[in-house]
Formats: structure tokens, sequence, C-alpha cells
């Protein structure tokens, strides 16, 4: 190569690097070589450094495990690197947190999804401990194919407010609204295995880092369109049986309790929010209560409430609409929704307690350690009756239980307000009930799933 040569190619390199765009992105790095700032949760497998690299491999008889970091971050930018062993099954917790009272600890939250088998979802959102799926890459097989068997992916995860966004390998692979957490821990999963899996199989990660300011600025469009959760049954929730009670968008199912269509007055639907109006705080005085046009016997009912300042409502099941036909609500067993704090029925009651937050109204006080949500944050409601067995929880605690008609059951209505109804409480089947109770309260993701009697 003469002078001339070595003098063009020396040019162009300097150009090149002149031409090449400067990353001044203020990235933070999550990996300073030690694992300072993470912890492990959940199950036993080994974390250990190599270099630039953490590593995980797996462990027989041991659940999932989770290299969370110490800190909790809500609306970020977060790209890494990571190789997986193609036996392997992974992934990225962001926005996740481990609460005592919810499953006794178990890690929780949205996973980006690392799957280096033939179903090839890796970047795909998965709700790990609680939903399952909610974006798959069905629909996406540019994104399957971006993946690369063993060697270096690289993921790129936007969470800012409800919306969640990914990349592998710069290709766009799952956009997701949902507001179901705001915040939580990063963890890095190693996944449980089979017996007959090998032990020791690796998973690395590298060049962490994390951005958390001006993310406006910094954040990528995204073309795929958006996956949206408010009243939708997801693919897992499909699978286990799971429909939705109420559309989200019109009044199809329900009628008033005392009507046999929906109420003109009282209710409204906007924006995928079934909200009784406020009319000064008296029973079923607007619109009055609304049911469905369907009973049920055995079943999981799920449902997302909304309170204001000294709201009460309810959530009523095994109604009898023919009965009081006078002033106030239908009768049923019912799950208290209500403002403890400010309303004053959380201090009555024919039994202590029993009228607070997820009690069962008149006659057994829910846990006091319940994990209720601020005012104007949305619970979720969480009914399950099979046979005789009744258990009410609130976001994801079970915060009581019992047993329909049995003589204990029988003592409490005979010390409560329902002593008046015979057989209170044991009518094989009936409708599902939301309460007017003059507040205004608000209801989304209304779901239901019937079972077999045991």
């Amino acid at each position: 190569m003469n002078k001339l040569t070595y003098g063009a190619l020396a040019l162009l390199l300097c150009w090149a690097c002149a031409k090449a765009p400067k990353d001044d992105t203020p990235w933070t790095d999550l990996y300073d070589g030690t694992l300072n700032g993470w912890n492990q949760k959940g199950g036993e497998a080994n974390y250990t450094v190599n270099g630039e690299e953490i590593v995980g491999a797996t462990v027989h008889d041991t659940p999932n495990s989770f290299l969370t970091t110490d800190k909790m971050y809500g609306d970020f930018i977060l790209e890494l690197d990571y190789k997986v062993d193609s036996t392997m099954n992974s992934g990225i917790q962001i926005r996740s947190n481990s609460i005592p009272y919810y499953q006794n600890g178990r890690v929780h939250g949205y996973q980006i999804e690392i799957d280096p088998s033939d179903r090839a979802w890796s970047a795909g959102i998965y709700d790990e401990g609680r939903r399952g799926w909610l974006v798959t890459l069905d629909n996406n097989p540019e994104a399957q194919k971006a993946f690369k068997q063993n060697d270096w992916n690289h993921y790129r995860i936007e969470a800012l407010g409800d919306t969640i966004k990914t990349w592998i390998n710069g290709v766009p692979a799952a956009h997701l609204i949902d507001d179901k957490t705001s915040s939580g821990f990063i963890a890095l999963q190693v996944h449980s295995i089979g017996k007959d899996q090998k032990e020791g199989t690796e998973i690395a990660w590298r060049n962490i880092k994390i951005l958390t300011d001006s993310l406006s600025k910094y954040a990528k469009p995204m073309p795929l369109a958006a996956v949206e959760t408010k009243n939708h049954v997801n693919v897992d929730e499909a699978k286990n049986g799971w429909k939705l009670l109420w559309d989200g968008k019109t009044t199809n199912g329900w009628r008033g309790a005392r009507l046999d269509d929906f109420p003109d007055k009282g209710w409204v639907i906007e924006n995928g929010e079934l909200t009784v109006l406020s009319s000064g705080g008296e029973e079923s005085a607007a619109g009055g209560d609304i049911v469905t046009t369907d009973v049920y016997g055995d079943f999981e009912l799920m449902v997302d409430f909304k309170l204001t300042r000294g709201a009460n409502s309810g959530i009523k099941y095994y109604v009898n609409t023919d009965l009081n036909k006078g002033p106030g609500s239908s009768i049923g067993l019912e799950y208290q929704i209500l403002d403890d704090a400010v309303h004053p029925d959380a201090k009555l009651g024919n039994h202590e307690g029993s009228r607070t937050l997820a009690s069962l109204y008149d006659l057994i006080k829910a846990d006091p350690n319940k994990p209720a949500n601020a005012i104007g944050e949305w619970n979720t409601a969480h009914i399950i009756s099979k046979g005789s067995h009744v258990e009410h929880w609130l976001n994801g605690m079970k915060v009581l239980e019992y047993e329909r008609g049995s003589d204990a059951f029988k003592k409490l209505v005979s010390e409560s307000k329902y002593k008046v109804w015979p057989y209170f409480g044991e009518a094989p089947t009936g409708p599902i009930l939301l309460q007017d109770h003059g507040d205004r309260v608000n209801f989304r993701n209304i779901k239901i799933k019937t079972t077999e009697k045991q």
C-alpha cells in the first residue's frame, strides 16, 4: 500500500469518526463491577460477577430467583445486553415489588421476557406473579426474528407513565398501556428449572444503564399499536376461564336492581369507567343499584374500584332483587367499599369493624392490616365463592373468609340487620350488584370466572 493510499484511508477514518454521532445521554450505570446496590429475592440461583458481566446460573429445587436493585424506579429508560443459554427462560423485572402481605413476599410485577425457545417471545411483556401474559409476540414476526441465539442481545425498555415500550436489537417488540403499578425495583431473573433440566446453565448481563431525567427528550417513537389492558381479558386470563362482566363501553349485561333496563340517571360511562354519581349519600336514591342480568353460583369476581373522599358503596353477591321492595338497597352478601377514615359507617355495625372496607358488611370485619390504597387511587376487590366457602381479597391479600350456611354464619346473621330475611346469604345463585349509596365511586376491569360446584 503506497503513501497516498495510507493517507486516503486515514482521512476516511477521520471523516467517519467526525460523522459518528456522540451519545450525550446522561446514563447512570446500574453495575459497577460488584453487586453493591443489588440484593437477591425469591430463589437461590447463583449470581456472580465476571468482569463487566453479572452472571446468573440455575439451581435445582428452588423457585424463581431475582437479583433486584435496592433502589425503586418509576419512570425511566433502561438499556442492557444479555446472552442466555438456549435451554433457559429468564426476564428483566421492572416496576416490581416484594411485599410481605402479597403471597409471602413473592416478587411480582412487569417482566420483559427473555425467551430463547422456538416460541420466541423475547421482549414481550409478562406480569410476574399476577396476571400472566400482557403482550405476546405472536403477531410480531420481525421482533421474533430479531433475537440472536447464543449471542448478545440488546434491550431498550421505556416506562413512562402508564406506557411501557420495548425493543430487541433495535426492533420494536411490545407497546403496553397499563397502570397497575407505577414504581418498583428492577431485577434480573433466573427462572426455576425442572429435575430433568441441567443445573448451572447461565445467563449473563452487561452494559446495564438507566436514564431517569429528561425522559421526553430521549424517548423514541413506537410504531406498534398499543395493547391496552383496561376492560380487557389477557391471554392467560382467557385460558383460565375469565370473562368480562362489563365491556367497558355499554350497559350490556346490566340493569337496574328494580328495573327492567339500565337506570337513565345516576350512572355514567366515561373513559372506560363505570361511575355511580354523588347524590348526597342517600342509599339507592338516584339511579339505584345495578345488577347483572345473569345469575352466578360458584364464581371468582375481580373488580377495580376507586373511592372519592368519604364515599360509601359495595359489591353484593347472591342478591335477591325481589326482597326489600321499599327504600334502600337490594339484599345480598356485601363486600363493603368505604372510606374508613372519613365515613361514619366505619365505626358502626352489629359486629365491631364489620362495615369497614373489604368487610362482609355488618357481619365480619376485614383484616385491619389490609393493604388499602389511598383515596383517589385504584384498588382491586377479589371475591371467591366455591361451595359454601367464601373469601374476600383486597389488592392481593386475603382479608377474610367464612362458610355460608354454617352455624357460625347463622349466628352472625341473627345478630345483624339481616336477621329479618330468612335464610339470608344462603341462596345457591344470584346476580352481582354494584351499589348506589349516593357517593361517587368508579369501577372498571369487572371480570368473572365461573367454577363447578365442589
